[in-house]
């Protein structure tokens, strides 16, 4: 087990009865709901960075390669016939499951 450390902080008077009231309802100790919100709060801001890091280096990918002639291309109007038939058969299934209601 990691050494513990204190934490103290200041906060208003009513919430922290309101939040000892609460943890007090659910039968758990409300430092260990603290460190859940910390522990939920820490893996949160990781894997906003992560994602983060992840769409940069996508968009970096992508510049490199709309300046990269050799990278093949796909002409706009196929792109827009895919939609089409894509949009057309999600049209086709929302009235078929409308239907089923």
């Amino acid at each position: 087990m990691a050494k513990e450390a204190m934490f103290t902080l200041k906060l208003e008077a009513d919430l922290r009865d309101q939040f000892m009231a609460e943890a007090e309802a659910v039968h758990r100790p409300a430092s260990q709901i603290v460190r859940d919100f910390m522990r939920d709060f820490v893996r949160q801001r990781q894997e906003a960075r992560e994602h983060d890091a992840w769409f940069r280096a996508q968009v970096e990918q992508g510049l490199r390669e709309s300046d990269d002639p050799s990278v093949a291309r796909i002409p706009h109007e196929q792109v827009k016939a895919d939609w089409h038939l894509q949009r057309a058969e999600l049209l086709k299934r929302a009235l078929r499951l409308a239907n089923e209601d």
